[in-house]
C-alpha cells in the first residue's frame, strides 16, 4: 500500500466535512427530523480491500481499494472509480455522498457510490494497470452488478479500464454483462458521446445560466480552471458556440488573452507538453491567479479549490463548478455577499452521470441511440434540472447551491418515507 501523508489525510477529511456541511445546510432548511438526518448522513455500506499485484520485476505489491455505497433508496448505486496515490476512504465517502445528490437533482433513478485504488497510474505499465484493475474488480464484485452498482470512469481511469472491469465481471458470470459499467468502449456496449458528456454538460449549463443574467449570444467571456476531459471539452464547445474563452489553466500554469484564446492550439500544446507552462498562445498566468481573471463565467473543473481569500479576488459574474468540492463553505459565503452566482457541482458536473444512465439503459434494452439523440436528451435533462433549481432559488430567496441541495435531499428523503423502514 502507498502510505498517505498525514497532511493529505487532513485535507481529504476536510472534503468530507465540506460535503456534510452542505448537506446539513439543506437539512436545516428542510427541517429534517433527527432520524432522517442520521440515515442520510451515513454510508449504506463501505468495502475496503487489500490485494496483491505482481509487478514487472516479479515482486508482489499490496494495494488498497475502496467502494462505498452512500444511498440506494432511489435505485442501484452508481459512481466513479478513481486511481490516485493520495486517495482516502474519506474522499470516497464524500464523493459517494455527492453522487447521491447529483443523481437526485437530475432525476435519474440511481443512488450514490464511489470507489478507487490508492495508486499512481503514472508509475504502472499497461500490464500492471490491467492486472490491478482486474484484481480490484474481482475484490469488489460482491457489490457491483447492473442491478446493484454500476461503476464509471473518474480521475485517472478511462474507457479501457472500464472495458477490463466489464470483461472481468463477465468472465466470473460466464456471459457478457455490458451494463455492469458505463463509460466503456463503444465496441463492447459503450455509448456514443460518453467521453465528451461531462464537458458538454458543463458547457450547456454555462450557456443556459448565462441567459438568465442577460449574457445570451456570442461574446460571453469564459475562464476555465482545469484542462482535463471536462475543461477541455467545455472550452472547445463554448468557443465553437461563439463565446470567448479568455483563460485556460492546468492547475499550476495558465494562459490568458482578453480577446479570446485559440482554444484548439492551447489544448494541442497541453496534450503535447502535459503542461501549459511556456504556452505561446497568450499571456502566462499562474494557476492560482486564473480565478482572478476578469470574465463573465468562471468554470472550475480541476483539483484546485477556492477558499475565502481567493473568493474575494474572483472577477466573474457567474461560477459553474464542473468538479466536486471546488469551493469551500467560507468561500461560498463570500461569493454570495458579492452577488456572484454559483452553480454547484452536483449539477455543474453532472453531464457524465446523465450519460452513464443513458448508457446503462441502452445496454439493458440492447438498443442504441445516435450521438445526436444522446446530446439532445442530455440538453433536455440539464435544462430541466437548472429550471428546477432556479425556481427554488427565486421562490425561497436562497443561493443556487442551497436550492439544489434542498431539492436533492428532499427527493431522497421522500423516497425513504414512501418506501418505509424494513422490517
Amino acid at each position: 500500500m502507498i502510505p498517505v501523508d498525514p497532511s493529505t489525510a487532513l485535507k481529504e477529511r476536510s472534503i468530507l466535512d465540506l460535503a456534510l456541511q452542505q448537506f446539513d445546510a439543506a437539512a436545516d432548511r428542510l427541517q429534517l427530523s433527527p432520524s432522517m438526518r442520521r440515515v442520510l448522513r451515513q454510508s449504506r455500506r463501505e468495502l475496503t480491500v487489500s490485494f496483491p499485484v505482481r509487478m514487472r520485476d516479479n515482486r508482489l505489491t499490496m494495494f488498497t481499494g475502496f467502494r462505498v455505497h452512500h444511498n440506494i433508496v432511489r435505485g442501484p448505486a452508481a459512481g466513479g472509480i478513481r486511481y490516485h496515490p493520495e486517495l482516502t476512504i474519506d474522499t470516497v465517502r464524500a464523493l459517494a455522498l455527492w453522487s447521491t445528490w447529483r443523481a437526485a437533482i437530475v432525476r435519474i433513478p440511481f443512488g450514490g457510490a464511489y470507489g478507487g485504488v490508492v495508486c499512481d497510474p503514472a508509475n504502472l505499465n499497461r500490464d500492471e494497470l490491467e492486472h490491478l484493475t482486474r484484481r480490484f474488480t474481482t475484490e469488489i464484485s460482491i457489490l457491483i452488478g447492473p442491478d446493484r452498482d454500476i461503476p464509471s470512469p473518474d480521475r485517472s481511469t478511462d474507457a479501457q479500464i472500464m472495458g477490463w472491469m466489464m470483461d472481468t465481471f463477465s468472465m466470473h458470470a460466464g456471459y457478457s454483462v455490458p451494463a455492469v459499467v458505463t463509460g466503456k468502449p463503444v465496441g463492447i456496449g459503450g455509448s456514443q458521446g460518453w467521453a465528451r458528456s461531462s464537458g458538454r454538460g458543463t458547457a450547456i449549463l454555462c450557456r443556459e445560466l448565462a441567459k438568465t443574467r442577460g449574457l445570451a449570444g456570442s461574446g460571453t467571456r469564459v475562464a476555465i480552471q482545469g484542462v482535463g476531459p471536462i475543461g477541455a471539452t467545455a472550452a472547445q464547445l463554448l468557443a465553437d458556440w461563439g463565446d470567448l474563452v479568455v483563460a485556460l489553466g492546468d492547475g499550476q500554469h495558465g494562459v490568458y488573452d482578453a480577446h479570446g484564446l485559440a482554444v484548439a492550439s492551447v489544448l494541442r500544446y497541453y496534450d503535447e507538453h502535459e503542461s501549459l507552462r511556456d504556452c505561446p498562445y497568450g499571456t502566462a498566468v499562474s494557476g492560482a491567479a486564473l480565478a482572478e481573471v476578469s470574465c463573465d463565467i468562471l468554470v472550475l473543473s480541476g483539483f484546485e479549490r477556492i477558499d475565502a481569500d481567493a473568493a474575494r479576488s474572483v472577477d466573474a459574474r457567474l461560477i459553474v463548478e464542473g468538479a466536486y468540492g471546488a469551493i469551500t463553505a467560507d468561500a461560498d459565503a463570500v461569493l454570495a455577499e458579492r452577488g456572484i452566482w454559483v452553480l454547484p457541482d452536483i449539477l455543474g458536473g453532472s453531464g457524465g452521470a446523465v450519460a452513464s444512465y443513458f448508457e446503462w439503459v441502452q445496454d439493458l434494452q440492447e438498443t442504441f441511440w445516435s450521438e445526436d439523440e444522446i446530446n439532445a436528451r442530455l440538453d433536455d435533462v440539464l435544462r430541466r434540472a437548472l429550471a428546477d433549481i432556479r425556481g427554488k432559488s427565486e421562490q425561497d430567496g436562497i443561493p443556487l447551491r442551497l436550492a439544489a441541495y434542498c431539492l436533492a435531499v428532499e427527493r431522497v428523503a421522500d423516497a425513504h418515507r414512501i418506501r418505509g423502514l424494513y422490517p
